[in-house]
């Protein structure tokens, strides 16, 4: 891991660069929740293979990403996401660089192009749907059903579970939000580390209670809500891709945004995947982004 600063983080991240670096050709790969930048192991080595500089950073709560002040409040609504990745963006001195984002990094990388417009050259956003921050949004009652862990975490024994038994917490996301089959115990046990630490709590359930109006906002992103609030429509050309078999976030949820999009935009669901299709399939995933970019070079 190397490390730089932004303005509130020491920010851990991945780096892997090409043998013939092209600095004017480089990709973010923002992992999701419960996860971290390994996720992205068996996608980076087919993009660095393309001739791109690939970079994957931690987010803010997940080891080995710290809080530069004490006093900076455990944060986890989706306005920060998108914040950390623009003063991250800043920090590493890129210059229009591919962002692709699973979970809550899809969040992240799409309100980064929301608030900094120009920010990236493509967008590619994984899982999660564009437009889908909204409180107010409509749910099935099958994704009411799947988000069950958003409402046991606005309960008091929620809070209690994910501070005193958060690996466990995660790990059933992973037992049930793809096809059996997909991980090895040693490989969650690896990931888990990240959630090692004592701001992973509380950025976590800042985040569900947060988004659904069950915890207050942090004043510093207030400008920053406002302005993702009904969601920005992009110019960036973007790729939506979504496993069929995602067994959180249904595929319809990511269906029928176009409207959001002024410039290119694709979806592609893949077959037999779940929500964690980098982890399941590496190969479908990078050869869909390389694919896309090609495309819209």
């Amino acid at each position: 891991m190397q490390f730089i600063n932004t303005p509130l983080l020491r920010v851990g991240y991945q780096e892997w660069l090409p043998q013939a670096p092209h600095q004017d050709r480089t990709i973010v790969l923002i992992h999701g929740w419960p996860d971290s930048p390994r996720c992205w192991a068996q996608v980076a080595p087919a993009l660095v293979a393309a001739g791109y500089r690939v970079i994957a950073p931690a987010l803010r709560g997940f080891s080995p990403t710290t809080f530069l002040n004490e006093a900076t409040p455990r944060t986890g609504q989706l306005a920060s996401l998108g914040r950390d990745l623009i003063d991250f963006v800043h920090a590493m001195k890129l210059d229009k660089p591919v962002l692709v984002g699973h979970d809550w990094g899809a969040r992240a990388a799409a309100n980064a192009c929301g608030l900094a417009h120009g920010i990236a050259s493509h967008l590619v956003i994984i899982s999660v749907g564009y437009g889908t921050n909204n409180p107010n949004q409509a749910l099935s009652m099958e994704q009411v059903r799947n988000y069950w862990y958003h409402w046991f975490m606005a309960t008091p024994r929620g809070q209690a579970t994910v501070r005193a038994q958060g690996k466990d917490f995660a790990k059933i996301m992973w037992d049930t939000w793809s096809p059996a089959g997909w991980y090895t115990p040693e490989e969650f046990e690896a990931t888990a580390q990240a959630f090692d630490n004592p701001d992973w709590p509380e950025v976590t359930l800042h985040s569900y209670c947060h988004r659904w109006g069950h915890a207050p906002d942090d004043p510093a992103y207030v400008a920053d809500d406002a302005a993702l609030n009904p969601a920005p429509v992009l110019a960036v050309p973007t790729l939506m891709l979504h496993g069929a078999a995602d067994g959180v976030s249904l595929p319809e949820t990511s269906a029928g945004k176009e409207a959001f999009f002024s410039g290119p935009y694709e979806r592609e669901l893949l077959a037999g995947l779940g929500h964690f299709p980098q982890r399941e399939n590496p190969q479908a995933v990078s050869e869909a982004v390389l694919r896309f970019l090609a495309k819209h070079a």
